[in-house]
C-alpha cells in the first residue's frame, strides 16, 4: 500500500519537478535498508524490500497485459 501511495505521490510531483519525483522512492528504499540491517526491525525491513520486487512484478504484468490487449483498455 505504501508503494502504491508513493507512486501516486511521485506522479503528482513529476510534472513539476522532474527527477525530484524519485525522491519518495529513494527515501523508501533507504528506510527499508536501514530497517533490514537493524536486528530488532530486520523482518519488517526485509518485508519492505520484498514488497519492492512484488510491486515491480505485479505492476509490470498488469502494464504489459493492458498494452497487449488488442481491444484497448476495456
Amino acid at each position: 500500500m505504501a508503494l502504491f501511495l508513493l507512486g501516486l505521490l511521485a506522479t503528482g510531483i513529476s510534472a513539476a519537478s522532474g527527477a525530484w519525483s524519485l525522491l519518495p522512492f529513494a527515501v523508501y528504499l533507504v528506510g527499508a535498508i536501514v530497517l533490514a540491517v537493524r536486528p530488532v526491525t530486520s523482518r519488517f525491513g526485509a518485508g519492505l524490500l520484498l514488497a519492492i520486487g512484488v510491486w515491480v512484478l505485479i505492476g509490470a504484468g498488469v502494464c504489459v497485459a493492458l498494452l497487449n490487449n488488442p481491444r484497448g483498455f476495456v
